[in-house]
């Protein structure tokens, strides 16, 4: 396999700084795309000169907000000025992580910033791969940090099969060095699991002493129960089990 220069956006997020890690491993020269590293993405500033050079740009942003005009509007400009960066760079392959499922939830906040995200990469002028994964294994864990107060934390009781953040930075690693493919399938790992048993067992191996309050919040509401989170039946399944990465935990 020769040698590229990858763009990553959201560099040093949680998939952001493991995809960059996946790519140098294979050997490719990987320029990263942060804010807190002189590119913004929301006023474009350092973009240009970011993407010298570049052939693909894997874009892993992420934007927490509970607010949907608010997330909407921050994955619109930071979309629009990536696209527009690449194409005038001549990137040939813009590589979206989304949501498996993004377009089976209303009512949700990042859900819609994420559907705006997909339509401007679909409608844009650099061919593009959107990979659409099931939620990641430290999801839960992360859910009881936004709701805990006084050692009591409320979790939806969603039914969700996740996959390692590891394994999305390898198949992200594997298909930004490939040929455009469309919408890809959905990634995910390979059981289904409960959210606060998830949750329960994540913060236990971390030593967290947290009582959980299985409850529906308005982040995380009934529309996402029963099976909407999990994949499609054509899904790519991932290696790494929730058992495997919970023992790295300890």
């Amino acid at each position: 396999m020769r040698t590229m220069r990858i763009a990553v956006a959201g560099a040093t997020g949680n998939i952001g700084a493991r995809t960059v890690a996946a790519l140098e491993q294979a050997g490719h020269e990987v320029v990263r795309i942060s804010r807190s590293l002189g590119v913004d993405l929301t006023t474009g500033d350092g973009l240009e000169a970011a993407l010298t050079g570049v052939e693909a740009v894997v874009d892993v942003t992420s934007y927490e907000a509970a607010d949907r005009d608010d997330a909407v509007a921050y994955f619109s400009t930071t979309t629009r000025n990536l696209l527009v960066a690449e194409e005038r760079a001549g990137v040939r392959h813009h590589v979206l992580l989304s949501i498996a499922g993004v377009d089976r939830i209303e009512g949700n906040a990042h859900y819609a910033g994420k559907r705006e995200q997909e339509r401007l990469v679909t409608e844009g002028p650099v061919p593009w791969t959107i990979v659409p994964a099931t939620q990641f294994y430290d999801f839960a864990a992360k859910v009881t940090s936004w709701t805990e107060q006084g050692g009591v934390a409320a979790i939806a009781p969603l039914l969700v099969q996740p996959i390692a953040p590891t394994d999305v930075a390898d198949i992200l690693t594997e298909i930004a060095t490939g040929a455009p493919q469309g919408r890809y399938r959905d990634v995910a790992g390979p059981e289904p699991q409960d959210l606060v048993d998830m949750a329960r067992r994540t913060n236990d191996a971390r030593g967290h002493a947290v009582k959980l309050v299985p409850t529906w919040s308005s982040l995380l509401g009934p529309e996402m129960a029963g099976d909407v989170l999990l994949p499609g039946e054509d899904a790519r399944i991932a290696p790494t089990t929730f058992d495997e990465w919970l023992a790295k935990q300890q």
